[in-house]
């Protein structure tokens, strides 16, 4: 099945997207470190380094799936919350495109914050413009760590799928068990450069990971997060004002930082996931993504919707 992905960042979605056995098309970028991410680690990959505003999706008609990450400023808590008045908001971008390439169902992420009761009147509008185009708006309320990544992150997953096909589409079913810990997560590589302290560090660090921050392209840097943030860090043994180069030396003492590779493993890039830049952007690629794991188990359901559809289509064939 092919897929074509918009606001694709550093490719938590397309990865995701991959493991649940859709092929991308394209996948569409603005930012041009993020997308040499994507073509570091897959060189096979169309990536354009196109602006989503003016981007002609005529030639992707007919396409599976249609994925985006939009922007989340526009209706996260930590912003103004402008919704549908800020310039970033893509919403409609993405109106556009799907009216253009007429996908059969539509992957949408975003931030929790855009459930907020002040957008209500927005959520209604964006149901009847997708009930205009012939689809069937849902969306949920994840949490990444119901599928197995070590933090909570909560994400409002948008899902859309076409009128003849919504019958066959069910949400993802929670993992039955719980995450790992921060500790058992990454006590392999705190321990790498051989501080004696990992083991016990682990062992203290016993519950999942607060929320990644990422920070956006005018404010924040590599750290992770505001101070409410670093408090939940600094209860897990974590240094949050900063992120390190490596991993603690043999002989240190106190709180570690964490590594880029280490936010990326929490985050649930598998450790052969490279990001293109210097720390600041290549953090903010980690930090902004959408966990694999998640997006993987939203594809494999609208994958197994659209395979029905197939199999429908077969058996009228053969009939």
């Amino acid at each position: 099945m092919h897929s074509i992905e918009f606001c694709a960042g550093a490719g938590g979605q397309a990865l995701g997207l991959e493991q649940a056995g859709f092929r991308h098309t394209a996948l569409v970028e603005i930012e041009g470190d993020f997308c040499k991410t994507l073509q570091l680690n897959r060189p096979q990959w169309d990536v354009r380094s196109e602006d989503m505003n003016v981007f002609d999706g005529r030639p992707f008609k007919g396409m599976d799936l249609l994925t985006a990450g939009l922007p989340c400023p526009p209706f996260s808590v930590a912003g103004k919350q402008l919704g549908e008045n800020d310039e970033r908001n893509l919403f409609p971008a993405a109106i556009r495109l799907i009216d253009e390439i007429k996908p059969k169902a539509v992957m949408i992420e975003n931030v929790r914050g855009f459930l907020s009761p002040v957008f209500e009147d927005y959520r209604l509008f964006l149901k009847s413009e997708f009930k205009k185009l012939g689809y069937t708006i849902d969306w949920r309320l994840l949490n990444s760590s119901d599928f197995g990544v070590p933090q909570l992150r909560p994400r409002v997953v948008i899902v859309a799928i076409r009128n003849d096909l919504v019958e066959a589409f069910d949400w993802p079913e929670v993992q039955p068990h719980n995450p790992a810990t921060v500790g058992a997560t990454l006590q392999d590589l705190m321990a790498a450069n051989g501080w004696a302290g990992a083991r016990r560090w682990a062992e203290h660090a016993n519950d999942i990971a607060p929320t990644i921050v990422g920070g956006s392209k005018k404010h924040g840097g590599p750290d992770l997060g505001p101070t409410r943030a670093r408090k939940a860090w600094a209860a897990l043994g974590v240094e949050g004002r900063s992120i390190a180069e490596a991993a603690p030396d043999g002989d240190f003492c106190g709180m570690p930082r964490l590594t880029l590779r280490m936010v990326a493993r929490i985050q649930g890039f598998p450790d052969s996931w490279q990001f293109y830049g210097r720390k600041t952007t290549a953090y903010r690629q980690v930090g902004n993504a959408f966990p694999p794991p998640v997006a993987r188990a939203v594809a494999q359901n609208l994958r197994i919707a659209l395979s029905a559809q197939r199999a429908f289509g077969m058996q009228k064939c053969v009939a």
